[in-house]
């Protein structure tokens, strides 16, 4: 395990200071855990709320800044598995301030912008998110050209009988299918538009799709199958975990906003609530993990895995700070974070990097998942990493 050494950032003093200052800390409002009482604003409370001075804080960024090191911006994809990496970067930054992260990622939007890229199906949305973090610092026509391309793909997608937005988008398969992953890679983008713009067409799209990928994906134990047609030989009776990790992250993020918006979505809650149950259910008492396939734990080649342990921790610790989740769902979170930082080693420079990370994935059968080889400092696997790190600090 590694063990942090983090000094004290300048941002991390500043915020203290505030907080003695205004006496934040009281948290006055006692409704949710993530809140803070005038003058602090929402960016200030973001941080405070998550200890900027915390090992754990610390361990994020020197994740990241491992990762900076190794993998020039330029060479980073334009597709999920990057973009989930800019995204806890962005988050990582909302603490930290460290213009290293920041630099980072927005040289890697920048040099995509300067190249090209196309949005062609859910997997290539992720970026966006990225664009809306710089906008929320500055006017920038590119960036919002970014988050336009997406709105005006998802406008356009086909979709499934049902209306799901198929995650293979147009042209790479003939047909539709709609995957859990989707309402990472679309919908969070969906969210964080809706949320930064006050897009209540965003906000009412993504609840339209959860309630379609509900229906068609989720089961009576509340978990979720990877998707509803597939032209290969898959399993409907097993659940991938990174693919309900997906899930269970964006569905907290929306109903955070919700929650800020004064508004609420009683289905939405319904699915959250119930596909929590089924994941603390498949919870490895042993080890804090989550099997790849959740519910056949130990059989044939089965393995725990960290990005979906990470996603976990990461969403019921986010649902928690807003009140949608209580005590029994932070202590799984805090028992997976510990897990995630176990599964975090050292290089021989002594740098932390995360391990025991699956990788990409398709629908598949039990054999087809566990057969993924398990590999160490994937991009999407240490971003889920730095997001559950961020989540769990300070709780």
């Amino acid at each position: 395990m590694y063990a942090n050494k983090k000094p004290l950032a300048a941002v991390a003093i500043c915020l203290l200071f505030m907080l003695e200052a205004t006496g934040c800390g009281s948290n006055t409002d006692s409704s949710y855990f993530d809140a803070c009482d005038e003058p602090i604003s929402d960016e200030e409370c973001y941080a405070l709320r998550r200890d900027p001075t915390s090992n754990q804080i610390g361990l994020a960024t020197d994740i990241a800044l491992r990762y900076i090191d190794e993998h020039p911006a330029p060479l980073e994809l334009w597709d999920w598995t990057s973009g989930v990496l800019m995204f806890a970067l962005t988050e990582l930054h909302r603490v930290t301030g460290d213009a290293r992260i920041h630099d980072y990622y927005q040289a890697y939007l920048d040099h995509h912008i300067e190249e090209g890229y196309r949005i062609v199906w859910s997997d290539s949305c992720p970026p966006a998110l990225t664009a809306l973090a710089l906008l929320a610092e500055m006017d920038d026509a590119e960036y919002q050209n970014v988050v336009v391309d997406v709105l005006d793909y998802l406008r356009d997608a086909p979709r499934t009988e049902e209306g799901g937005i198929s995650h293979l988008g147009a042209g790479l398969l003939p047909l539709t299918s709609i995957w859990v992953d989707s309402l990472f890679m679309f919908g969070m983008v969906l969210n964080r538009h809706g949320e930064s713009t006050d897009d209540v067409d965003a906000l009412a799209l993504m609840s339209e799709q959860l309630g379609i990928f509900a229906e068609v994906l989720q089961h009576e134990n509340g978990l979720m199958v990877h998707a509803d047609d597939w032209v290969q030989e898959f399993d409907d009776d097993i659940y991938w975990a990174r693919g309900n990790g997906w899930v269970t992250a964006s569905l907290a993020d929306y109903l955070r906003i919700l929650r800020l918006r004064g508004e609420s979505d009683p289905n939405a809650e319904r699915m959250f609530r119930s596909q929590v149950e089924g994941i603390l259910a498949t919870l490895d008492a042993d080890s804090g993990m989550w099997w790849t396939v959740m519910n056949r734990p130990g059989e044939g080649d089965n393995y725990r895995e960290t990005s979906a342990t990470a996603l976990f921790a990461y969403g019921m610790a986010r649902a928690y700070r807003y009140g949608l989740l209580g005590q029994k769902e932070l202590d799984a979170a805090k028992r997976a974070i510990e897990a995630v930082k176990g599964a975090v080693e050292t290089d021989e420079q002594g740098r932390p990097f995360v391990t025991g990370i699956s990788g990409g994935t398709d629908p598949s059968t039990f054999e087809g998942y566990t057969e993924v080889p398990l590999e160490d400092d994937l991009n999407y696997g240490v971003g889920a990493a730095i997001l559950a790190l961020l989540e769990t600090s300070g709780l």
